[in-house]
């Protein structure tokens, strides 16, 4: 069965967590919770360059395509 997010014990011994309770008056509550590896942050860094870098690449050739304004 797949731990909850109410475990007292981190389920990895380099896991790092956060919390956050956001209120808007009485009518809204926003609450958010994070689990998180180092090498779990290492793989999103490695898939956010894998789509970035190739974007700035077509952005850069695109910019150079363009025709001259008179």
């Amino acid at each position: 069965m797949p731990s909850s997010s109410t475990d007292t014990g981190p389920s990895h011994p380099e896991e790092m967590r956060a919390r956050v309770e956001l209120r808007i008056g009485q009518a809204v509550a926003v609450k958010a919770t994070v689990r998180a590896t180092p090498a779990g942050l290492m793989a999103v860094a490695v898939l956010m360059g894998a789509i970035l870098v190739p974007t700035l690449w077509l952005a850069r050739g695109r910019v150079r395509m363009r025709p001259p304004t008179a």
